[in-house]
């Protein structure tokens, strides 16, 4: 088990821009990333292109290119790693549904066009779109979702990160989880 001041010392080395500290932080917390790769993906595709691995890679070159990123611990990180893996895994949906919708192929006349025959899947895009809409309306309960769910992190880590109550995450949550399922229900 590592000491959370290697973690903090090297997430503030990479925050003043070493990138090698983004290097020796990985395999610190690889086994982390995996987990949150891997709860991600359960809750994909089972066809999905992507595998663990790939994920985290992913997740890890977008990481890289971060400069703005104020780390302040292990949790904070897994955190700005699960909005990664969300980030890469909405890029990919984004991308098949572009396919299902024909992109790339020679276009036809419309009067020539077939009558579509499968309604594509948007389940995660639908959930990206209320969650943006979420975040616009109360930032604060879009970051809980995020965090919570996307990233894996407890409650506690969560009102640690965003410095509110462990009761003020449970009830933003809740609040959050009832708006989100309000806004993806078919009636919406």
């Amino acid at each position: 088990m590592t000491e959370p001041g290697d973690v903090t010392a090297l997430l503030n080395a990479w925050a003043e821009g070493n990138r090698e500290a983004l290097d020796e932080l990985i395999p610190l917390v690889y086994e982390s990333l995996r987990r949150l790769a891997r709860r991600e993906l359960r809750r994909e595709r089972p066809d999905g292109t992507l595998g663990t691995t790939a994920l985290v890679n992913e997740a890890y070159l977008r990481l890289v290119d971060q400069t703005r990123a104020r780390l302040t611990c292990r949790a904070h990180f897994l955190g700005l790693a699960a909005q990664m893996m969300r980030r890469v895994l909405v890029d990919e949906a984004r991308r098949r549904y572009a396919q299902k919708r024909g992109s790339g192929l020679a276009r036809i006349p419309l009067d020539e066009a077939p009558e579509p025959s499968v309604a594509p899947d948007g389940g995660l895009l639908l959930l990206d779109e209320a969650l943006a809409r979420l975040e616009a309306q109360d930032p604060r309960l879009g970051r809980v979702v995020e965090l919570h769910y996307f990233g894996g992190l407890t409650f506690e880590e969560t009102a640690g990160l965003l410095e509110v109550s462990t009761t003020t995450v449970w009830r933003d949550w809740n609040t959050a989880r009832a708006w989100l399922h309000e806004a993806l229900s078919p009636s919406s």
